[in-house]
């Protein structure tokens, strides 16, 4: 006998799709609005119950499930490339429309505004990458520069790329910045290394690194603010 019902055969007021057209997306559980990307469950499985062992799996953390890869999805039974595509594909348009939207400040005047310009750069992301504020000389942000992509503990800063483009944008300062995906904000060697090189070269050329920001989820270290810049 089976233990799970397929979505066709939920009372109405349970069908996710019945009950978002009639209630509106607020009423929805993270499960059924899964359960309306992915369509169909398994012969075991309904839509809405495969979509809770989904979530499970991740601690109904949203922001870990964004980090899963398609890969990760598919290892549910279940759930094919077209299902794992679809819901990575809503997530990506959800990561697009927060940068969109994303309240920043115009004005850099403490780490805090550094890291709310960036934070939602980073968000999910299970590699490192490292981008550049560029300020003019009353610290309003001209631009915010991706510089590389790299990989779980590590991502190579081109101190060279980061100057060019900040003369480039005419920047008056800058802020460098960079994600550590394990979830640690503490600077290692390397980046105590980097923040001392870029630190001279900018004092040199009259451009100065204003801050090195190391973004861990909600979390950053600042290295002005810890007397380290």
């Amino acid at each position: 006998m089976r233990e799970t019902t397929s979505i066709k055969e939920l009372a109405r007021d349970d069908r996710p799709r019945e009950k978002m057209l009639e209630k509106g997306s607020s009423v929805l559980s993270d499960a059924e609005i899964l359960a309306i990307l992915i369509g169909s469950g398994s012969r075991e499985k309904s839509a809405v119950d495969l979509c809770r062992e989904i979530l499970k799996s991740v601690e109904h953390d949203l922001n870990k499930l964004a980090r899963l890869t398609i890969h990760d999805l598919m290892k549910f039974k279940g759930v094919g490339e077209a299902k794992a595509i679809t819901i990575a594909a809503a997530l990506e348009l959800s990561r697009r429309k927060k940068s969109e939207v994303e309240s920043i400040a115009p004005f850099v005047k403490s780490s805090r505004d550094a890291f709310n310009a960036v934070h939602h750069l980073f968000e999910d992301l299970g590699h490192e990458e490292f981008h550049v504020i560029n300020l003019s000389r009353s610290n309003k942000i001209l631009s915010v520069d991706l510089i590389s992509k790299g990989g779980f503990s590590a991502t190579v800063a081109d101190g060279k790329l980061i100057f060019k483009k900040a003369l480039e944008k005419g920047a008056s300062g800058i802020i460098l910045t960079h994600n550590h995906p394990s979830g640690s904000s503490k600077p290692s060697e390397a980046d105590i290394d980097l923040t001392k090189k870029m630190k001279t070269f900018g004092a040199y050329i009259d451009l100065p690194v204003l801050d090195h920001i190391i973004v861990a989820d909600k979390n950053y270290y600042s290295f002005a603010d810890n007397g380290l810049i």
